[in-house]
């Protein structure tokens, strides 16, 4: 008997390793063929001319000689630098209001800043030509400047990654320790010196991290300054030039390794700068409280409701400009703008697609990068692999989306590449965007299973009870908030993205994001905003109805945590 029991035990963690081992391979198989075989195939692609004859560096060469072309990487550069130094800057001023002073309103100013993160980049360019342009509100405030160029570029960009810097930045000065405040308070030094003393050093880490994020968005952004850049050409608009406007796929390949050279640098160092972090609070610090300060409160509550302002300036003007018969000249309300005629009836019909293609990567981009995450941390076991794995997960940040883009082109319509048939359906859309927005939902991921004790593991284990159940009935219950928040994450951003689809689409999967600009290129600016409006508001809707759920989710699956406080208490 005891020989029988001893065999069973045996196979069943030979069969559970097993599988363990097959679910590691299968992860890994996901971001070999989703990542690294499509860049793989884009740098070959960069080394070969249009008949497929290798020509080495040519390519290079014949980019850096062409003026027109070369020229783009001082303009990405310029408008790169010059938007982090403002965005920072302002993301900066508004986070120490939020944690730093008294002011009013904390919370209704958090939640119109994170607006701009439910629309695409393109609803602000549409935004700024209706304000900016020829007949907009305030054609005169640019002088002899025009809209259209590294102004336009600028201000749209910092409207659209504002939010993402305010979130680091108030995360990085949310933790402080009292004592030190109360000692330099002790010893007579002036404000000035103790913010720059004790604040800036505090939250020098976020900042640079703030910095490099702000940088690579900026760079590697498409529907900016394809709607409102005009002559004034980046890297993005030359890949999408290229490959789209001259069917030259090899020079496209050419600004697309250029392009990822910037990116791939700044998230190098952003990974090292993250690695040198030490902890900013120790077991005995105490939270610093801020006190009122009447005309400091008054100054930051006007700068962050200015920006809170320009903020719905510029969604409410996409959303006017969308409802007018013909601006500027008859501004009589209509929802014909609605219909997307423009598009032949198809405007609907991409908007469905999107939500199709929205569901479809929240629900398998969630499950597949929670277990993977779960297979790295909980699992024991084949270290070189989960290592391998974690690594992988974190590339996909550094890549733009519209490298991605191009080089699943390169690599599944090949007519020998077995995965050929996933070419132009829905397919390849869920794994391009799942792919792309894998590393922040793995993080969290990451983030929310390091909390959790080992031992829930490891009683599983002692009870003879398969991983699976442990995972099933345990561990994704217990970590639900970090579920949750990864879907609606995955979501708006499948909603909102334009570079990493706008190479993948055809008539049958035409999505909401790439309408507006086939809509804006076509002279019909009023139904571009409409259309952009419409994924804000669906993205809007998808948000609300995500905390709603959130809130009945955690208060039945996690009433385990209210019994074990009351019975604390």
């Amino acid at each position: 008997m005891i020989a029988r029991l001893s065999a069973f035990g045996s196979q069943h963690f030979s069969s559970e390793t097993l599988l363990r081992l097959i679910a590691l391979l299968a992860a890994l198989g996901l971001l070999v063929i989703g990542l690294l075989f499509p860049l793989f195939s884009m740098l070959i692609k960069s080394l070969q001319d249009r008949s497929g004859d290798f020509v080495g560096l040519a390519n290079f060469a014949k980019y850096i000689h062409t003026p027109a072309l070369v020229g783009s990487i001082a303009n990405s550069l310029f408008v790169a630098l010059t938007s982090t130094a403002i965005v920072v800057g302002l993301a900066f001023l508004c986070a120490y209001g939020i944690t730093r002073t008294c002011m009013s309103g904390k919370r209704v100013f958090r939640m119109i800043s994170l607006l701009p993160i439910l629309a695409p980049s393109l609803l602000p360019a549409i935004s700024l030509v209706y304000l900016f342009g020829n007949q907009g509100w305030f054609r005169g405030v640019l002088m002899d400047e025009s809209i259209y160029g590294p102004i336009g570029i600028i201000i749209g960009m910092c409207f659209w990654i504002f939010p993402h810097a305010l979130m680091i930045l108030t995360t990085a000065l949310s933790n402080s320790d009292a004592r030190l405040y109360e000692a330099a308070e002790a010893l007579g030094t002036p404000k000035w010196r103790s913010f720059l003393t004790i604040t800036l050093p505090g939250a020098r880490y976020g900042l640079i991290s703030c910095a490099f994020v702000v940088f690579t968005l900026a760079i590697t952004d498409f529907g900016v300054p394809k709607i409102i850049g005009g002559q004034f050409s980046v890297l993005a608009t030359d890949i999408y030039s290229q490959v789209v406007g001259q069917q030259n796929f090899q020079m496209g390949a050419v600004v697309s390794v250029i392009l990822l050279l910037p990116a791939l640098a700044s998230f190098v160092v952003d990974r090292w700068i993250q690695r040198r972090q030490v902890a900013q609070l120790s077991a005995r610090a105490v939270p610093w409280q801020p006190t009122p300060s009447p005309l400091r409160d008054r100054c930051f509550t006007f700068i962050c409701y200015t920006i809170g302002a320009a903020i719905l300036l510029i969604i409410g003007t996409a959303i006017y400009a969308s409802l007018v018969q013909f601006w500027p000249y008859n501004l009589s309300l209509t929802f014909k703008h609605y219909t997307f005629e423009a598009l032949a009836g198809g405007g609907w019909a991409a908007w469905f697609n999107s939500l199709t293609l929205a569901f479809s990567v929240a629900l398998i981009g969630t499950l597949v990068i929670f277990f993977n995450a779960w297979l790295i941390e909980k699992s024991e076991g084949y270290r070189s692999l989960r290592q391998g794995l974690h690594f992988l997960a974190m590339l996909p940040m550094a890549v733009p989306g519209m490298v991605l883009g191009l080089a699943y082109i390169f690599f599944f319509n090949q007519a020998d590449n077995p995965l050929n048939w996933i070419y132009g359906t829905m397919a390849i859309l869920v794994l391009n965007t799942l792919v792309h927005f894998y590393t922040v939902c793995h993080l969290t991921s990451v983030t929310a299973l390091k909390q959790l004790d080992p031992e829930f593991e490891a009683a599983g284990a002692s009870l003879k009870v398969p991983f699976w159940t442990t995972f099933r009935r345990v561990t994704l219950p217990v970590s639900l908030p970090a579920v949750l928040d990864i879907s609606v994450y995955l979501f708006v951003n499948t909603m909102t993205t334009v570079s990493a689809v706008v190479f993948l689409y055809n008539s049958d999967t035409r999505l909401a994001s790439v309408a507006v600009m086939h809509l804006d290129e076509a002279g019909y600016f009023a139904s571009a905003a409409a259309m952009a409006v419409l994924i804000f508001f669906t993205s809007l809707a998808v948000k609300i109805a995500h905390a709603a759920l959130t809130r009945l989710l955690l208060t039945r699956a996690q009433s385990w945590r209210q019994t074990s406080q009351t019975s604390t208490a």
